[in-house]
């Protein structure tokens, strides 16, 4: 992958694949500081990280640091809209991708979308997602975690 760069895609999920319990889940809880730029912190299991992205949609720079549980708290206060809480189950793709199914409870409850981090933009471009994906939204702006934490689940 291009150094401090995200290459992905996002897709909405047309069903759920068989056997989810066997395969690794992250318990995610973030929320946004800022929206434009993207300035992000997030709880992943029991590891805090401030992110700080881009403007783009199928690339963009991503800057990632560690934070303490105690910073993650402070910096809590000063975020905007939505906390966004969801389970990311990593399931293995061809190709050696993965797919991050990210199933959404809380304020976004019932929302389920998928992603796939690609290293390069050739791979992104050549990708066909496997029949458990739907409508792919990259390039909808309304399906950003930034955006959902904002205004909530777009309403199509």
């Amino acid at each position: 992958m291009e150094k401090n760069y995200e290459i992905e895609r996002k897709f909405l999920v047309k069903y759920l694949p068989e056997d989810l319990e066997h395969y690794t889940c992250h318990n995610i809880v973030q929320a946004y500081i800022s929206t434009d730029p993207t300035i992000r912190i997030r709880k992943l299991d029991e590891s805090y990280i401030l992110t700080v992205k881009s403007s783009g949609l199928i690339k963009r720079q991503e800057y990632e640091m560690e934070i303490t549980a105690g910073q993650f708290e402070k910096l809590k206060d000063k975020t905007e809209g939505y906390t966004i809480a969801k389970k990311r189950y990593i399931i293995p793709l061809e190709d050696g991708l993965k797919a991050e199914l990210d199933i959404y409870y809380g304020d976004l409850a019932g929302f389920m979308n998928v992603e796939v981090e690609f290293p390069d933009m050739k791979k992104a471009v050549l990708f066909t997602p496997p029949d458990w994906f739907g409508q792919e939204v990259t390039q909808d702006k309304r399906y950003t975690n930034g955006s959902m934490s904002k205004y909530g689940v777009p309403k199509n």
